[in-house]
């Protein structure tokens, strides 16, 4: 049955619409964090490998970095809902796969199926610029960025204690759970955009962004196992180097291209893309470092022995700020407009690298340090949709906003590159066992407090848009275009 023809009363549907999209966008971060407890054990409860167990991770993040596009354009095309409900549905398939079995094999491609749940943010920050009045959408757009920041620090608290009171199973049932309760009230609540982008699907630009991605973020990935010199790795870059370009050459040539090339290389669009891979990078040390110090054990004379569950509810604090400061990102831009929010994020970003540099071996210090990085990343991860949306035709956000989300998780799996590179080089013997050093990891949160000021100088640099700033509409005024189109 068609959910039109379930009679619910206008004003209770729009109402539904927000907290349905950021439901189905917290359990994205949720799906992806969730195997983050277990990764230690996997090798003795499914008889893999270490290295075999690590693609549980790289697999999601190579389908999500891949489909995020891929279902961005789809979306524009054939219906924002349609394809927003089919990523939910992958989502949650994977999620049943890993709660059956445990072959790593079968792990590993439930878990690229769960990579697909990657594209909700994009295309639920397009329905809601569709759908929503002008003075509901910033606050919206603003809490549909924080989710991933919001389902991240919930749902590594929640594995950790399933994981250590329950059968590890049992925490692939309780996300199936969770993402057949989300399926089921996106297909209730959330209408179906009437904007629509007519053309061609580009498949093959679709086959050449999928080769040459899969080649770059394997590289990064697997850099640090395979060695950054190595034939493998150095093969991985040569060649997303160059199907990449002959990427570009073809998208640039074809009259319905998958990613609008010209679109997103301008200053309006392309600097918000770069801004979100610096602040990805910016964002995702934080959480990384954070972890791995707080369960160093005490004898090195920084960590504090936590345990996982003791980490999770470390952790838990910073997706609490990002839901509670999504409205406040959105009442700044409202009255200075996104570039200075997304600016405003990147300084306070580095501040609380500032603080971490400063002291990370009292807990009440590194609670206020991660406090002030989550901060800022509520600042700036809510203000670059509202970038992105207000710089694109209305028929185009989706894919816009896609190719947004793909470069922050390009910049994370390069900071996780870039941070796991420090920690080898600044290392020290503990009963056996070389461990990080604090100067180590000082020396992470000096890199990811440089490239947080280095965003904040790309955020100025994005032209201004003085009239629509002022007035808080530049993500909304093409809208009524396309409507009344």
């Amino acid at each position: 049955m068609d959910p039109a023809a379930i009679p619910v009363p206008p004003r209770l549907r729009e109402r539904l619409t927000v907290p349905v999209l950021a439901f189905g966008g917290i359990l994205m971060a949720v799906m992806q964090t969730v195997v983050v407890p277990l990764l230690p054990d996997l090798p003795r409860l499914t008889g893999a490998s270490p290295a075999a167990v690590s693609w549980m991770v790289t697999a999601t993040l190579l389908a999500g970095a891949v489909l995020t596009p891929v279902l961005g354009r789809a979306g524009d095309m054939y219906g924002k809902r349609r394809v927003l409900l089919g990523a939910l549905a992958l989502m949650t398939a994977g999620s049943v796969l890993c709660a059956l079995t445990s072959d790593i094999r079968i792990l590993i491609a439930a878990r690229a199926l769960q990579g697909a749940a990657a594209a909700v943010v994009p295309l639920s920050i397009s329905i809601l610029r569709d759908e929503l009045p002008p003075h509901r959408t910033g606050s919206a757009v603003a809490l549909m960025s924080s989710t991933v920041g919001i389902g991240a620090g919930l749902g590594l608290p929640l594995a950790a204690l399933i994981v250590q009171y329950a059968n590890w199973h049992v925490m692939f049932w309780a996300t199936s759970a969770l993402g057949a309760v989300g399926l089921g009230l996106a297909w209730w609540a959330v209408r179906e955009s009437p904007v629509r982008s007519p053309g061609r699907f580009d498949a093959l630009g679709t086959i050449g962004l999928a080769a040459g991605l899969v080649c770059l973020l394997l590289g990064v990935s697997q850099g640090g196992q395979w060695g950054w010199g190595s034939a493998s790795v150095v093969g991985l870059f040569a060649g997303a180097v160059l199907i990449l370009g002959l990427w570009s050459w073809q998208q640039l040539r074809s009259a319905g291209p998958l990613v609008d090339l010209r679109l997103a290389v301008g200053r309006r669009v392309g600097l918000p893309h770069l801004a979100a891979l610096l602040t990805g990078f910016a964002f995702y040390a934080n959480s990384l470092v954070t972890a791995q110090l707080v369960q160093a054990p005490v004898a090195t004379g920084y960590g504090l022995g936590l345990s996982i569950v003791a980490t999770g509810v470390v952790m838990l604090p910073s997706g609490i700020i990002m839901l509670l400061f999504s409205p406040v990102s959105a009442r700044i831009s409202t009255a200075r407009g996104p570039r200075i929010t997304l600016a405003v994020g990147g300084v306070v970003l580095a501040l609380g690298y500032a603080i971490r540099i400063a002291d990370s071996t009292d807990l009440w210090v590194i609670l206020v340090g991660a406090a002030v990085v989550s901060t800022g990343t509520t600042l700036a991860y809510s203000a670059l949709p509202t970038l992105i949306l207000r710089a694109v035709p209305a028929g185009a956000t989706a894919s816009a906003n896609g190719v947004n989300v793909l470069m922050r998780t390009i910049g994370q799996a390069v900071s996780s590159a870039a941070v796991a590179a420090v920690l080898v080089h600044h290392t020290s013997l503990l009963g056996g066992a070389e461990v990080p050093t604090l100067h180590g990891y000082q020396l992470a949160f000096t890199m990811a407090g440089t490239v947080a000021l280095v965003a904040t100088a790309v955020a100025l640099a994005v032209p201004s848009d003085t009239g629509r700033e002022r007035a808080g509409t530049g993500a909304t005024a093409p809208v009524a275009t396309a409507k009344g189109a």
